[in-house]
Order: C-alpha cells, then structure tokens, then sequence
C-alpha cells in the first residue's frame, strides 16, 4: 500500500502484563525476538519459507505477498540496552532511540557505542540507520538556566528545539520523527503538520 515506504519497527517490551494479554511468555523474550527476525527476513526474502527453531516452526510453504523493498523493508529495534544493540548489529538495519527525557551526550554515546559494536562484528557501521522519535514540548518563551534548573532537550521555543534537532542531525541521526501524543497540539492535525514543517527546516 505505501509503494515502498513502509519501516518495521519493533522492540520486545519489558511489561509482563503485555505478555500474559498475548498469550506469550515472558521468560526468554530476547530469544524469541531473536528468532523471530530471523524468521521474518526468512518470510519476506524466501520463494519457499521453511524453519525449524526452538519458538517457532514454519513447514515448506508459500508466504505472500513480497514486500516492494528489496531484500526487504528496513526493520529498526527500539530499546536502550547491550542487548538491543547486539541484536540491531546481528539481525537488524537500525535503532529506533527516543530522544528528550534525559541528556543528549547519553544519546551520543549510545549511538556511537552501537556503530563501535557494529566495527567489532565486522559490520559497516554507517549501513545502521538511526531513527530518532522525539516528543517536542513547544513553549512561547525560552527556558532560562537562571533559575538553577537546566532545559531537558526537544523542551523549549522552536529555536531552542531547532537546536536539539541539528545537535541530533550532527550525531548521525537519519530520520527523526515527531510526535504529539503527549501535547496539547496532538489533537490539532493542522498545527501538528505546521510545527512538523517548522522543525523539519533545522534539520537540513
């Protein structure tokens, strides 16, 4: 349906709650996440789809249709862990960070942990792709550090926010989406589509 643009994005959860609704048990997560993007790539890439493994079993069979994207669409993991990172460098094309609730040298760091990660697996590090999803807070004047308290990034006018999102573009960052669920503005499409636009001038 979107000619090509589509983009998996996924992560594992930590809530148990959300496991026992699926049905799904909690205890070794990582390796049903594991196995299932093995099992996906398999599903999207192969004529003839088979696997045998230790969560999940697929006999011979003929799984349509193909995606646009070849090999296939980019999948991207979200998470904040050693673990998530092995498993982007082993089995994925990116990390989907969350940027705002915490300092943007831990976002550095973080990125490039995960392209030294992929350096010592012998993986390009420039072909993971970084998505960032941030939760502008657009506020009519600027924060002011005079009061002790210091600004948390994507928080601010859209200059201060505009100099978050070029600090993040310099990182690397690929993509950066926005999004409003917690903003007043989230229930105003139009207002929504306009700040996008505002910020999307920074980060050219």
């Amino acid at each position: 349906m979107s000619r090509g643009r589509a983009i998996a994005g996924l992560g594992i959860r930590w809530s148990k709650d959300e496991y026992e609704v699926s049905g799904v048990p909690f205890n070794h997560r990582g390796a049903r996440a594991d196995e299932y993007l093995q099992v996906l790539k398999r599903i999207w890439t192969y004529d003839v789809v088979e696997f045998k493994g230790q969560f999940y079993n697929i006999p011979a069979s003929k799984i349509g249709p193909k995606p646009v994207q070849k090999p296939h669409p980019p999948i991207l993991l979200g998470g904040f862990s050693p673990n998530t990172f092995r498993r982007i460098v082993n089995y994925a094309d990116g990390w989907i960070p969350v940027a705002g609730f915490g300092p943007l040298e831990q976002l550095e760091q973080a990125i490039n942990g995960l392209r030294e990660g992929a350096r010592k697996a012998n993986r390009d590090p420039s072909k993971l792709r970084v998505f960032v999803l941030t939760y502008p807070n657009v506020l009519e004047s600027p924060q002011s550090s005079s009061s002790g308290e210091q600004r948390l990034p994507m928080s601010g006018t859209i200059d201060q926010i505009g100099s978050d999102i070029q600090r993040i573009r310099a990182m690397g960052a690929d993509h950066m989406m926005f999004g409003y669920a917690f903003s007043s503005k989230g229930k105003d499409v139009k207002k929504m589509v306009e700040l996008t636009k505002q910020f999307a001038r920074f980060a050219k």
